[in-house]
C-alpha cells in the first residue's frame, strides 16, 4: 500500500515537473543566463572589437566616481517622482469613473489601453512629432513657440507626460478589477448608516485598494527605472544631459563609448537597486495590507 502511495506521488512530481518545465526553461534562458553573462562581464574589459581581459571591481569603481552616472541617477529618481504619483492618482481617478458604467465606459476603457499595447518608440516618435518647437502639431495649434523637448527645464516632464499618457490605462485596469473584488454589501451597509461618497471612498474603497496599489507602485516604479524607448525616440538623453536616465547612460556607456564591462556594471547596480526597492515596498505594504477600516 506504502508502495503504491509512494508511486504516486513520484507520478504526481513528475508530471508537476514536466508542466513546469516550459516556464523553468523560459526563466533560465531569458532571466538567469542574462543575469549571469551581465555578471560576468561587469568584471571584464571590453570594447566589441578587442578580447575581453579581466578587470575585477574597477568598472564599478569607475562608475562609482563618474558624475554622469551619479547625474543619471538622480535623474531617473526625479522622473519616476514625476511619473509615478501622477499616473498612479489619474488611474484610480479614471477607474472609478469606469466602475460607475456611464455610457461609453466600455469604449472608454478600450481607448485607454491603446497606448499601453503599442510600441514604446513608436509612442515616442509620435509625440516627437507632436511636441517638436519648429514644425510640432502642438506648437502649430497654439501659435506659440515652447521649446518642450530642447528646453533643459521641459524635456524631462515632457518624457514624463508622455510616460503618464502611456500607462494610466493599465494603471486604470488593475484598479478595476480591485473595485470589482470589493464587496458591494460593504458599501451598501455604510451608506445606509449615512455615509457620504467621500467617506466610503475614504473608509472602504482605498484601504481595500491596498494590494492593487502595491502591485501598481512596485511595477509602475520598476518601468520607470527601467524606461529608455521613450527617452531615446523622443530625446536622445538632451538637451544636455536633461533626459539621461540610468537606462540611456547604459546604452550611452556600451554602444557610444564601447566600455561594455561598465555598462554591465552599471546594469547589476540597477538590478540590485530594483530588487532593494521591491522588497522594500512589498514589506511595507504587506504591513498595512489588512482590511480594517478607518474611523
Amino acid at each position: 500500500m506504502s508502495s503504491g502511495r509512494t508511486s504516486q506521488r513520484t507520478a504526481r512530481r513528475t508530471a508537476g515537473l514536466l508542466l513546469l518545465a516550459p516556464s523553468l526553461l523560459g526563466t533560465t534562458v531569458f532571466l538567469l543566463v542574462p543575469v549571469a553573462v551581465a555578471l560576468w562581464l561587469s568584471l571584464q574589459r571590453w570594447d566589441l572589437v578587442s578580447p575581453p581581459t579581466w578587470a575585477g571591481l574597477d568598472n564599478y569603481a569607475a562608475i562609482a566616481a563618474d558624475p554622469a552616472v551619479r547625474r543619471s541617477l538622480v535623474t531617473t529618481v526625479l522622473f519616476t517622482a514625476l511619473v509615478i504619483p501622477v499616473q498612479t492618482a489619474l488611474g484610480l481617478a479614471s477607474a472609478l469613473l469606469l466602475d460607475r458604467r456611464l455610457p461609453g465606459s466600455a469604449v472608454f476603457r478600450v481607448t485607454f489601453v491603446v497606448p499601453w499595447v503599442s510600441a514604446p518608440l513608436v509612442v515616442g516618435l509620435v509625440w516627437r512629432w507632436v511636441l517638436d518647437p519648429s514644425t510640432g502639431a502642438l506648437n502649430a495649434l497654439t501659435g506659440v513657440r515652447v521649446e518642450w523637448l530642447t528646453s533643459p527645464a521641459l524635456a524631462l516632464p515632457a518624457v514624463a507626460f508622455v510616460t503618464v499618457w502611456t500607462h494610466v490605462g493599465y494603471v486604470a485596469l488593475f484598479y478595476l478589477a480591485g473595485l470589482a473584488a470589493i464587496p458591494q454589501e460593504l458599501g451598501d451597509a455604510a451608506r445606509i448608516d449615512g455615509a457620504g461618497a467621500w467617506r466610503r471612498f475614504w473608509s472602504i474603497t482605498l484601504p481595500l485598494l491596498r494590494p492593487t496599489t502595491s502591485f501598481v507602485l512596485v511595477t509602475g516604479i520598476i518601468a520607470s527605472f527601467q524606461v529608455f524607448d521613450t527617452v531615446y525616440a523622443m530625446t536622445r538623453g538632451g538637451p544636455g544631459g536633461a533626459t539621461q536616465v540610468i537606462a540611456y547612460q547604459i546604452y550611452a556607456e556600451a554602444f557610444t563609448a564601447l566600455r561594455m564591462g561598465r555598462a554591465a556594471a552599471l546594469s547589476v547596480v540597477l538590478l540590485v537597486v530594483m530588487v532593494a526597492l521591491t522588497v522594500s515596498l512589498r514589506w511595507w505594504f504587506a504591513r498595512r495590507s489588512t482590511y480594517e477600516m478607518v474611523v
